[in-house]
């Protein structure tokens, strides 16, 4: 898993944005730190969570969605490697 930091936050921003999909930060009353609309390819992640939960939010929906790798620029295939980490642990 990626440190607690803007910068992680961004880079998963960005591997969400390779991937086809949008990341929007709104108020909403749903109980997770995120969310992803059904049959869409937007995410919401609440705007008042900390960065920690937006991280661990964003993470837990990248375990879940199918990643296309011709798409993953070589900048953020790291991140792709952490996802397979991630995955294989669980």
């Amino acid at each position: 898993m990626l440190p607690f930091t803007q910068s992680s936050l961004a880079k998963i921003e960005e591997f969400f944005k390779e991937q086809g999909y949008k990341v929007r930060y709104e108020k909403g009353s749903f109980r997770t730190g995120a969310c992803m609309l059904q049959a869409t390819k937007v995410v919401v992640v609440n705007k008042f969570s900390n960065l920690e939960i937006k991280i661990q939010s964003l993470w837990n929906i990248l375990l879940d969605v199918e990643i296309d790798l011709e798409s993953i620029s070589e900048k953020l295939f790291p991140i792709y490697e952490e996802v397979l980490k991630s995955k294989t642990a669980v």
